[in-house]
């Protein structure tokens, strides 16, 4: 799956519709009239092939978020901090209460703990409040005909025309297809299956006859306890815990494949935070581990085992698989890290990026909803505070920069024009 961490609102979504140029717009329709006959191939009937794709325009603006995923740019204590904050693990457990029935034949039928299941439900879609706002057939056939990777997004987007043909999805509503949405790259749903995946491992967990991720919270938590008993989940297992390394311990070791027996790390000196033995820490079973060091040797260390590669196949990104592991530690009632983050300027949590927005605004930055997701308006204003208290402009939202306006509070102005909105 692709995670999402900042999103355009649908006007800005929409608008790179209108700017396709003309040539653009004739290889989009060349490129759709290959796509007919290869959706044939692929099982997709042409007149339901004819029936969804016969409005569909390019959205260019998918092209440039190829290459813009934020696991890969964005400072590990900045994700971690935004995507496990005090609000996700509140809003986590009340989740957990409140399907705990659904939770528990998940575990039953698949092995996965309640929390690792809630926990991805939380970083995918903030438990069902935000499944993205792009329509998924423009997304994927855009991307199908521009780009790099277009092999792989014509079997997503056949996949996805595939679940509409045999009923999963329905797109027979007053939006029709159009109200069909997800992220830039046709990840969709409670828990944000990219359409293959969906085809290959959704489950119908509720007993209605459809697999409706989408509308039906049992199927997205029972399947997305099926993709990590499939990814290799091991019931009973832990995905891994935070370690004291020695001093002077090779940084060459470390790497979540490079794993090692238990023995071999508590030999080399490597101890748990919390002053318990690695084997008991790990309990029985426990299978090889890998020392991980999100931050290098100075930030917080990790010894991994084969769990934390399960989570890691939902979304192939370290940082990623970090954050639903811990977070699914703190659904449990476990604590933040005990090690801080190698950085003088920590990241926000969610709520404190909405006291940002609300202290920017104030200002007179014109940045549209305060809704803690810093787009490119937010990051705007912030470059013109950095600028303004002699800060380095970069546009990034840390405890120095909300400290300071913090201490410098003004009485709300008019807004300045000029500055787009988020």
């Amino acid at each position: 799956m692709f995670h999402r961490f900042s999103r355009l609102p649908v006007a800005a979504t929409l608008a790179p519709l209108l700017l396709a140029t003309a040539a653009q717009a004739e290889s989009f329709s060349a490129c759709f009239a290959r796509l007919r006959d290869d959706a044939g191939s692929a099982g997709v009937a042409r007149a339901s092939f004819d029936k969804l794709t016969a409005t569909l325009s390019p959205d260019l603006s998918v092209i440039k978020l190829l290459d813009d995923q934020p696991e890969f740019k964005t400072p590990i204590w900045d994700y971690m901090a935004a995507l496990v904050d005090a609000e996700r693990v509140a809003d986590g457990q009340a989740r957990m209460a409140q399907w705990q029935e659904s939770l528990q034949a998940a575990e039953s039928r698949y092995g996965v703990d309640p929390a690792t299941v809630v926990a991805v439900w939380g970083v995918e879609s903030d438990f069902g409040r935000s499944f993205g706002k792009r329509p998924l057939l423009t997304s994927l056939g855009t991307l199908s005909c521009f780009g790099r990777r277009q092999a792989y997004f014509r079997g997503e987007f056949f996949s996805l025309l595939k679940l509409i043909e045999q009923g999963d999805l329905r797109v027979d509503g007053p939006a029709g297809a159009d109200g069909l949405v997800g992220s830039w790259a046709g990840a969709f749903g409670h828990t944000q299956f990219m359409p293959s995946t969906y085809q290959r491992l959704a489950v119908d967990f509720d007993g209605d006859g459809r697999r409706d991720l989408v509308g039906s919270v049992p199927d997205a938590l029972g399947s997305t306890a099926n993709f990590l008993a499939k990814a290799g989940w091991k019931r009973g297992q832990p995905w891994g815990f935070e370690v004291k390394l020695p001093e002077g311990f090779d940084a060459a070791l470390a790497g979540r494949r490079n794993k090692r027996p238990l023995a071999d790390w508590v030999a080399r000196g490597v101890r748990t935070v919390d002053g318990r033995s690695l084997s008991a820490k790990a309990g029985e079973g426990a299978d090889a581990a890998g020392v991980l060091l999100p931050a290098g040797v100075k930030g917080p260390a990790f010894l991994v085992f084969g769990n934390f590669d399960a989570i890691y196949g939902y979304n192939a990104a370290e940082s990623y698989a970090l954050a639903i592991a811990h977070l699914a530690d703190r659904l449990r009632g476990g604590g933040p890290l005990l090690t801080a983050w190698p950085t003088p300027d920590p990241g926000l949590s969610r709520a404190e990026r909405r006291e940002l927005q609300t202290l920017l605004t104030a200002r007179g930055h014109a940045i549209g909803e305060i809704d803690g997701m810093l787009g490119a308006a937010s990051r705007k204003a912030i470059q013109a505070e950095q600028q303004r208290l002699g800060l380095a402009v970069d546009g990034r939202a840390g405890q120095k920069l909300l400290g300071l306006l913090r201490a410098a509070p003004v009485s709300v102005m008019p807004a300045k024009a000029g500055i787009q909105k988020d």
